[in-house]
């Protein structure tokens, strides 16, 4: 927990006398988190039992027994993603993540443009995981929950302005609770199970009538793209790259460590759950609350839903603190007009960027009035689209003098990005066209703010760093 604490507090850079100031050298961050701390911190980013809680009963219902199937290759793909993530992470150890990467590797639009799908990913994921409050809050209070996720966001967005340090102990305290929630259903699950392994791969799901339809191949494959989503947090880690010790090692490992841990706590939970609903309505229903009060009582539906209910405001705190360092670090490469930039880098009385965070927590309480389906959709084609970009940064990351830069190296490459970069491809062009559309149309303005704004001022503008310990 000290390297977790430690890890928040650097997350502001600073010099002697205070926090940084502006200088021709772009800020560095202390190495001073070593594996177990990097992915402690980045497993409360992906709260992966929040994921569970939130995002799998929508599964539930539109894949019902083939959920757990799809969540398993989502993860198997995630395994070729965390490849690419590790090796890149390793030649480019910078707290700009996947731009820093790309920009690196496939030039400063590439890096732009998975810069603006992170952007994304970090603006709506928060809001979507907070409208789940309401269903977990029931047992106790009914809330709206567009209201109650507006709510949350707010206060996520008051935690982040405040001291760090208390904020990694209460997110520490909040993770260990929703993986004894995960725990809990799962062991419930498990001992109240009313079909076999085999119903894993039986392809059910709940029709109209009453009547029980069939999963299709393809519908399993659209649904791929939240699946991913569902254990994307992993890649928070390449952040922490410029604080890691040794990244060279540490990055792969905290990389594949965090997937490893957040897919068991996902996967497992959803066997059991799949096992132990009585019938594929009570499955596709996606009430987890009732299943669990089904399995035990009230006292125990009611103690999982308030875990649930307090990781997500976890969830909320972490993933603001986080998103408002992506924005502060936009900034330090002076992405924006000078005024925004100055804005992004300003620093509150507690150290934190309270205009980023601002910048982040307000309009997540918006996004919590936009409807779900749309905000899920947007997210789902928004990250693999941002795994495309990073596989398609991995294969070229043997060339001139990265090839020869000391760092970790994938297994089977050039295979292993080839053959994510079609995998990838293919699942984006099986997603709904209104989403295609909606963040085509989105990624259109952004090249167009690049061709515009950034590429005539290319001395001045969108000078991605890296640290002086990273070059080749």
């Amino acid at each position: 927990m000290t390297d977790l604490l430690r890890s928040v507090e650097n997350t502001v850079p600073e010099v002697a006398g205070g926090p940084a100031q502006a200088t021709d050298s772009p800020a560095q961050l202390k190495r001073s988190i070593g594996v177990v701390g990097g992915t402690l911190l980045t497993l409360s980013c992906v709260t992966p039992a929040s994921t569970l809680f939130v995002v799998v009963p929508d599964l539930l219902g539109s894949l019902g027994t083939a959920t757990a199937l799809t969540l398993a290759i989502g993860s198997l793909l995630c395994i070729a993603v965390a490849f690419c993530y590790s090796e890149l992470g390793t030649l480019i150890p910078s707290a700009g993540g996947e731009y820093a990467m790309v920009s690196t590797m496939a030039g400063r639009l590439a890096g732009w443009l998975v810069f603006v799908l992170s952007l994304l990913v970090v603006m709506i994921v928060p809001p979507v995981i907070a409208m789940g409050t309401a269903d977990y809050l029931a047992p106790v209070v009914h809330l709206d929950p567009a209201l109650t996720g507006a709510g949350v966001m707010l206060m996520a967005t008051l935690a982040g302005l405040l001291d760090l340090r208390a904020n990694a102990w209460i997110t520490g305290i909040f993770l260990v609770l929703e993986v004894i929630a995960a725990g809990v259903v799962a062991v419930l699950g498990f001992a109240h199970s009313h079909r076999g392994v085999g119903s894993l791969v039986s392809m059910q799901v709940a029709g109209s009538g009453g009547h029980t339809d069939t999963v299709t191949a393809m519908l399993v494959i659209s649904g791929l793209a939240i699946a991913l989503f569902a254990t994307q947090g992993f890649s928070t880690a390449v952040y922490l790259s410029e604080e890691l010790e040794n990244p060279r090692r540490n990055v792969a490992r905290t990389v594949l460590a965090t997937l490893a841990i957040s897919s068991v706590i996902i996967l497992v939970p959803v066997v059991a759950i799949t096992m132990g609903a009585s019938d594929i309505k009570e499955l596709t229903s996606g009430n987890l609350s009732a299943m669990v009060i089904a399995w035990s009582n009230s006292a125990v539906g009611a103690f999982v839903s308030l875990c649930v209910a307090l990781a997500i405001i976890n969830a909320g705190i972490v993933m603001v603190i986080q998103n408002s360092r992506v924005l502060f670090a936009s900034a330090r490469d002076k992405a924006w007009p000078q005024p925004v930039n100055k804005a992004f880098s300003r620093l509150g009385r507690f150290g934190s960027p309270w205009v980023a965070t601002l910048a982040v927590g307000v309009p997540g309480a918006l996004l919590c009035f936009v409807n779900l389906d749309t905000l899920y959709g947007v997210t789902g084609v928004s990250v693999t689209g941002m795994y495309l970009l990073v596989a398609v940064g991995a294969l070229l990351a043997r060339r001139g003098s990265h090839k020869h830069t000391p760092a970790w190296r994938m297994p089977l490459w050039p295979a292993v990005p080839v053959l994510l970069i079609a995998l990838l491809a293919y699942i984006l062009s099986r997603q709904d066209i209104t989403y295609l559309l909606l963040t085509g149309g989105i990624m259109a303005v952004a090249t167009l703010y690049w061709a515009l704004y950034l590429r005539p001022r290319r001395d001045t503008r969108w000078l991605v760093s890296i640290p002086e310990d990273a070059r080749p």
